[in-house]
C-alpha cells in the first residue's frame, strides 16, 4: 500500500495556522513530529517511484523537506512558523538540470518544477538556445501534456529585452524570462486521496521532455559537444 498524507497532518497544519506562536507549538510538539514523520514517509515513497524513471540525488524524505520555522530576521511576517510541509527533490547534477518542488498545505497544496534561480551562465546559455531554436521551445512548453497539466510556463521576466538581444526578436516573450517555472494545484481531497503519490509522480513525469531538452543545452556547446570533456 502506498503512503498517504494523513488527515491528522492537515489538522495539525490548520491548528498551527490559527495558533502560530511558540507556546502553542511547544505544547503540541508531539503532533508536529507525527505530522512531519507522515510527510517524510510519503516523500520516501515518492522518491522510490521517481528513481525508477529519473536520476534523483535527494536521498531521503527527511533531506527533502524544508524547515517549518520562518526566518523572521528580514521579513515583515514575524510569525515563527510556516504552516505547510514543503520540499525540494534534486536531480543528479551536473548532467540533469531542473528541480522538483512541493507544498503540502490545507487549501494550498501544489507542485512545481523548473528553474527558479538559474545562475547567470545558465540563463545566458538558455537564452542563446531560445535565440536559435525557439521553435523547439514552443513545441515543448506548448505540448498537450504540459499544457493540460501545468497550463502556461510562468516566471519573472525582464521588462523589455535582455542585454544582447533585440527587442523585436520573434521569440522576445521567451527571451524575457529569467525563470522557467511550471506549477499546478490540488484540492485537499486530492491531496489526502490514496492515489496522490502516484498523481505526484505522474505530474513530475510530464515535465521530463522540458528537463531533458534544457539539460542537453546546459551540458553541451554550440557544436553539441559535452562541456565536461
Amino acid at each position: 500500500m502506498l503512503p498517504t498524507i494523513h488527515k491528522s497532518t492537515f489538522d495539525f497544519l490548520k491548528q498551527l495556522s490559527k495558533n502560530n506562536n511558540r507556546e502553542w507549538f511547544n505544547a503540541n510538539k508531539d503532533k508536529y513530529l507525527t505530522a512531519k514523520e507522515n510527510v517524510e514517509m510519503f516523500v520516501e515513497g515518492l522518491l522510490a517511484k521517481m528513481i525508477a524513471h529519473d536520476p534523483i540525488e535527494t536521498p531521503t524524505g527527511q533531506k527533502s523537506i524544508y524547515r517549518i520555522y520562518n526566518d523572521i530576521r528580514f521579513s515583515s511576517d514575524k510569525t515563527p512558523y510556516n504552516p505547510r510541509f514543503a520540499g525540494y527533490i534534486r536531480r543528479v547534477k551536473p548532467m540533469n538540470r531542473g528541480g522538483y518542488y512541493f507544498w503540502i498545505k490545507p487549501g494550498g497544496t501544489r507542485l512545481a518544477c523548473g528553474f527558479i534561480h538559474p545562475n547567470s551562465e545558465d540563463l545566458l546559455r538558455l537564452r542563446q538556445d531560445i535565440d536559435i531554436n525557439f521553435g523547439d521551445w514552443n513545441r515543448i512548453i506548448n505540448s498537450k501534456s504540459i499544457k493540460n497539466t501545468f497550463g502556461k510556463m510562468t516566471g519573472d521576466q525582464v521588462k523589455t529585452a535582455p542585454r544582447g538581444f533585440p527587442k523585436d526578436h520573434d521569440a522576445i516573450e521567451l527571451l524575457r524570462y529569467k525563470q522557467y517555472w511550471f506549477e499546478c494545484s490540488f484540492t485537499d481531497q486530492e491531496a489526502l486521496a490514496a492515489d496522490f503519490l502516484n498523481k505526484m509522480n505522474q505530474t513530475y513525469k510530464v515535465i521530463r521532455p522540458f528537463f531533458d531538452y534544457t539539460s542537453r543545452v546546459l551540458t553541451t556547446d554550440f557544436n553539441g559537444e559535452s562541456i565536461f570533456n
